[in-house]
């Protein structure tokens, strides 16, 4: 049996690759939640019009991986810090989100977001939003496992 997660942190490729890394991740998938378009486009939801964050969707084996395991690694590969930005992506769809699944979802992601602020783990507030899943769009085929396609490395530290 397997667990959904869903996570926002900033360009897909990168979060989609690093999760892809993860013992117990039996699939990531790059797409769009969060928006009020069903159905959008690449094109559409950088417009910043859409509402959508590009978000990866994890399927994990929790029997082999833990979702405070995801949460730690989402915590790790990008700044929770920036708003509406990653580096040099910026606009609403490159925000930090974690969209939860369950209420458990939510007790562990709220628990591990208040862990860090306690612990001044980041010099400026963390802006990470917690909400539920909507539905998730999967992104056009050329997006998925980009960065295998292309022979290109991740940026993302962890």
């Amino acid at each position: 049996m397997t667990n959904t997660a869903t996570f926002g942190a900033g360009c897909f490729w990168g979060v989609e690759a690093a999760f892809r890394q993860l013992p117990g991740v039996v699939d990531a998938v790059s797409g769009y939640m969060g928006g009020t378009k069903a159905n959008p486009t690449y094109e559409e939801v950088c417009s910043d019009r859409t509402g959508h964050a590009e978000v990866v969707q994890v399927t994990y084996d929790p029997e082999k991986v833990s979702y405070r395991t995801l949460l730690d690694l989402f915590w790790k590969m990008h700044d929770p810090t920036t708003l509406n930005r990653q580096g040099p992506d910026i606009g609403t769809q490159y925000r930090s989100a974690i969209f939860y699944n369950s209420p458990e979802q939510q007790k562990e992601a709220v628990s591990s977001k208040d862990a860090l602020e306690a612990a001044g783990t980041y010099k400026r507030p963390i802006v990470t939003q917690i909400e539920p899943a909507k539905p998730f769009y999967r992104a056009e085929d050329y997006h998925q496992r980009y960065f295998e396609k292309h022979g290109v490395s991740c940026h993302i530290n962890v």
